[in-house]
């Protein structure tokens, strides 16, 4: 075995999802991590949402804020504004309505996938 694969094999995760737990894709997504014993932190959207920081973190991993946002979302009226807000208002309206979002978010460390990507996360293991 090489150093460089014994160091993949020795660093852990440290996998946060966030969620809802009505989420068809979230309970898919801590599912794929429990089976593997993979530790996660899960955070249910509802109760705690994403921090200024730990969402702009996201939305830089996943490619900007546009990303992370559901069209499929219940709340098509505030997605609609804000899909039509100026780039420097659409965060503070995201964290005020995060209902939004498009779920599972999964971090880990500085990486970040949307939605149920098992194929991403395959990669982390």
């Amino acid at each position: 075995m090489t150093k460089v694969t014994s160091l993949r094999r020795t660093m852990k995760m440290n996998i946060q999802i966030f969620g809802t737990n009505k989420s068809f894709d979230t309970k898919k997504a801590v599912r794929y991590f429990k089976e593997r014993k993979i530790p996660i932190q899960f955070v249910d959207l509802k109760e705690k949402g994403l921090s200024k920081g730990e969402f702009r973190k996201v939305a830089q991993a996943v490619g900007g804020i546009d990303a992370l946002l559901d069209p499929k979302c219940k709340d098509k009226d505030t997605l609609a504004l804000i899909q039509y807000l100026a780039e420097d208002q659409k965060e503070a309206k995201i964290l005020e309505n995060q209902q939004v979002l498009k779920t599972p978010i999964v971090r880990n460390g500085a990486k970040a996938t949307v939605g149920y990507v098992p194929d991403v996360w395959k990669a982390w293991e």
